[in-house]
């Protein structure tokens, strides 16, 4: 094997060098092409409640026979004759995310049979279920409740069968608190 002398010694430094610069500046133009990653949306309610219904299903998939359902306000977890906007709009998109999955869902918005409290909305009392089950011809009922935690909406969600108050199937989910939410949260009666 030929000794290397110090020019050739000097080219090899020299190509390993520049090779090794030609690798470090492909690396370096690769990030920045790429560019930080974009945060991922947060999720919205309409999404968090057809996701919460197809699991409620899943679960459950007799849960359909217990139609027609009736849906009633989400409230809060801390005031169960309290509610909002949130627990309002949290109900009807349940309810139709529900419908979507197969249950007939009725449209009942009765003053004798749930207490309805003008900008709360239509609160069944536990011990009208069976009452309410019977005089809307309903076989279960939507409800669900909320807290406001200081980063998330916790929602608690199922459906009860309206003969005995059992429930048939249950879903929970987090909402994360942005200004839309406590929009939310605070108009009509709310928070």
């Amino acid at each position: 094997m030929p000794a290397l002398t110090s020019t050739s010694l000097l080219i090899h430094l020299r190509r390993a060098l520049l090779i090794l610069g030609v690798l470090m500046l492909a690396g370096c133009a690769g990030l920045n092409q790429r560019g930080p990653k974009p945060a991922p949306p947060e999720p919205d309610l309409s999404e968090l409640a057809h996701e919460a219904a197809a699991r409620m299903v899943a679960h459950n998939p007799d849960m359909t026979r217990y139609s027609p359902m009736i849906a009633a306000t989400f409230v809060s977890i801390d005031n169960l004759t309290q509610s909002s906007t949130f627990g309002r709009i949290s109900s009807e998109i349940m309810a139709s995310a529900l419908a979507q999955q197969g249950m007939q869902v009725r449209e009942v918005k009765m003053r004798d049979s749930m207490f309805v409290e003008e900008n709360v909305g239509e609160l069944i009392l536990s011990r009208q279920i069976q009452r309410l089950g019977a005089q809307s011809n309903a076989r279960s009922i939507l409800m669900g409740t909320y807290a406001q935690g200081q980063n998330y909406i916790y929602v608690s969600t199922r459906v009860v069968r309206a003969g005995d108050a059992m429930v048939l199937a249950t879903a929970d989910f987090k909402l994360p608190i942005n200004n839309n939410t406590l929009s939310l949260l605070e108009a009509q009666g709310g928070w």
